[in-house]
């Protein structure tokens, strides 16, 4: 990472009954690749009186992806899914034309102390599969490709990069890579990344051309195909990326696409109730009332 562009910090986000830390958007840079959205969700320790609940919210053209280094969150969808998420395993969603979600903290857990860690995604969907029809995937841990080499754990979680194929089916040229290292060691992968790329900082640290980077940024490359980096011992990073679409995204709350008249259309559905519903779930988070009067921007 020697050819660093700019570098990114965590900012704090209120997502309803949970604050996070936004990564993306961010005003010098509002997507990588197709990426357009990530939130770093925790760690947080929950009192047994405690919940994550994101109610019914809407989406349209873009995927989400959830994954999670430690807890468990039930996630149930207007396609009709309903499944827990835990750490390890991908909840890929694909919004498409419109779809309504919730995220919540199991039953089961409601009444007891529990801990909630990890990574909220979205991916732009490309300009000809904005208007697909929505649909849901889950994988677990065990169907990722991973392996290690030069002292390094790698697992690909989305996309394809080095050599592997994630099951999780993705619409443009992307990657989604965790390396972590218990020794530290340098690591060279930049001649087989593609578009551009970027490398999030979760545990530990990076050396690089001098510079130390702490954890909670994101680093940022000029030329993907430079990205080399040493890893301090018990380091975790992820690196991201893919191939840029041809067409600006406008991001309007929970809306991505590439036609801002579009997503005035979905603000009007879903001020009136225009969305599909949620299965078993029927809360429903209101447009906040200062987006009301506000337009989409890139």
């Amino acid at each position: 990472m020697s050819n660093i562009e700019l570098i990114i910090e965590e900012r704090a986000a209120d997502i309803g009954n949970f604050m996070v830390g936004r990564l993306l958007p961010f005003k010098e840079k509002r997507t990588i690749g197709p990426f357009a959205f990530i939130d770093h969700m925790g760690p947080a320790a929950l009192k047994d009186y405690e919940n994550l609940d994101v109610p019914p919210h809407p989406h349209i053209g873009l995927s989400t992806l959830t994954y999670l280094f430690e807890g468990s969150i039930m996630h149930r969808d207007s396609i009709g899914s309903e499944i827990e998420i835990q750490p390890g395993a991908v909840n890929w969603m694909t919004a498409g034309k419109g779809v309504t979600h919730s995220e919540r903290t199991p039953d089961y857990l409601r009444q007891s102390e529990k801990h909630l860690h990890g990574l909220q995604i979205w991916i732009a969907l490309p300009k000809e599969l904005e208007e697909i029809d929505p649909s849901f995937t889950h994988v677990e841990a065990t169907d990722l490709p991973s392996w290690e080499k030069d002292g390094m754990h790698f697992k690909l979680i989305a996309g394809e990069a080095l050599g592997h194929t994630s099951p999780v089916p993705v619409h443009s040229p992307m990657y989604f890579i965790e390396i972590k290292s218990e020794l530290g060691g340098k690591v060279k992968i930049g001649d087989q990344l593609y578009g551009e790329s970027a490398l999030y900082i979760l545990e530990g640290g990076i050396h690089d051309s001098g510079h130390d980077y702490e954890p909670k940024h994101i680093l940022i490359a000029k030329d993907t195909k430079l990205c080399e980096f040493e890893m301090k011992p018990n380091t975790k990073v992820y690196v991201f990326g893919g191939e840029p679409f041809p067409e600006e995204r406008y991001i309007f709350w929970n809306f991505v696409s590439s036609r801002p008249e579009r997503i005035q259309q979905a603000k009007e559905e879903w001020i009136h109730h225009q969305f599909p519903k949620v299965k078993n779930d029927d809360g429903y988070v209101p447009l906040p009332d200062y987006l009301h009067n506000l337009k989409p921007r890139k």
